[in-house]
């Protein structure tokens, strides 16, 4: 059993994030969570907020650093990638207004001073809504996304180190191009879930890629899989985020309808068991957050932690924790008679105002 609790701002010291969607959320080892960008009320937002685990600490770091638009650190923007490896956030893509981005950035968490990467290779088109993850201490990897007139299905590999892209040449099956899903390492393979795709539909299909690191002398490829249990239903705007032995999927969007489609947000949590290789439903206790995409869900320790998002309607600025039964918070809430206790469910929302 877990067990879902909001937080309050007397959980924390120092000044929380403003509500927004289309954001990024890093964790830096195990001392802090690195929140940028993201989109509220049409505004883009460029601002830098940082969670100092140990010490329950919200603050906004003064950046130093300018890359070629002048200004400390990148242009305001959401729905971009952030992928952290030591104490470096490296962000690439995004949307600012109607224009794809496709510059490439790192903020140093230790000095907090940002840097524009000039890079070489294999340069991937600017981009949305794409996925990333890192492979290692050294590259990342970015599948798909958006690039203003169609659903993009390239895979591109960067090394850190010496700035170079690689796009990687696959034959065989490949999954459909698309924009909005999650891309999540799991052992030597990257699995990409979800997302929407070409002409519109919305997917829930998973896949994984294979021969992503040297060592292995393996030629990329693409497997479908196709799992038993419990699975989700379609989905982009979600988020899958690793955690011990699973991987625990959280809201997004879907459609329903069948004359007149029509968006359904949903607030379930469901897992992927690795050692089972099955789907699960999270049994949870507690009133769940309100449903929502485009938020963000990190682990931290045996805890989850969750914010922002939008429903179609709202953009939120509450933050979750997801506890598992024996942590403190669980324990307090367990006793506290005041609480509703239920089986996590999914919940319909609006007609989306997010345009791809």
């Amino acid at each position: 059993m877990h067990y879902w609790i909001r937080a309050s701002s007397s959980d924390f010291r120092g000044p929380l994030p403003q509500p927004r969607s289309g954001h990024t959320a890093v964790t830096i080892g195990k001392s802090k969570v690195v929140v940028f960008g993201g989109l509220i009320d049409k505004k883009f937002l460029s601002d830098i907020f940082v969670y100092d685990i140990e010490n329950k600490l919200w603050f906004q770091p003064e950046c130093s650093g300018s890359g070629s638009n002048g200004q400390v650190g990148p242009l305001p923007r959401a729905f971009h990638i952030a992928v952290s490896i030591d104490c470096h956030m490296f962000i690439f893509g995004g949307r600012s207004g109607s224009r794809r981005l496709g510059d490439f950035w790192v903020l140093d968490t230790d000095i907090w001073q940002w840097s524009e990467l000039t890079s070489f290779g294999d340069l991937p088109s600017p981009r949305d809504f794409a996925a990333a993850s890192s492979i290692g201490n050294r590259k990342i990897v970015m599948y798909g996304g958006w690039d203003g007139s169609k659903w993009l299905s390239d895979v591109y590999v960067l090394d850190t180190i010496s700035l170079e892209w690689i796009e990687l040449s696959i034959s065989g099956t490949l999954p459909p191009p698309r924009c909005g899903h999650t891309a999540t390492m799991v052992e030597k393979r990257l699995l990409i879930y979800g997302g929407r795709g070409g002409g519109g539909p919305i997917m829930g299909d998973l896949w994984a890629l294979k021969g992503l690191f040297e060592e292995e002398n393996e030629a990329p490829g693409w497997t479908q899989l196709k799992l038993p249990g419990q699975g989700p239903s379609s989905r982009c705007g979600h988020s899958l985020t690793s955690g011990g032995h699973y991987l625990l999927l959280f809201g997004g969007h879907g459609t329903g309808g069948w004359l007149s489609r029509y968006d359904i947000y949903y607030n379930d949590s469901i897992v992927l068991d690795r050692v089972s290789a099955q789907w699960k439903r999270l049994p949870t206790a507690g009133d769940p957050p309100a449903a929502r995409a485009y938020h963000s869900l990190l682990c931290i320790g045996s805890r989850y932690l969750l914010f922002g998002g939008y429903d179609g309607k709202s953009t939120f600025g509450d933050l979750w924790w997801l506890v598992p039964e024996g942590d403190p918070i669980a324990k307090w809430l367990a006793v506290s008679p005041s609480r509703k206790f239920s089986e996590n469910s999914e919940t319909d929302g609006v007609q989306s105002t997010i345009k791809y």
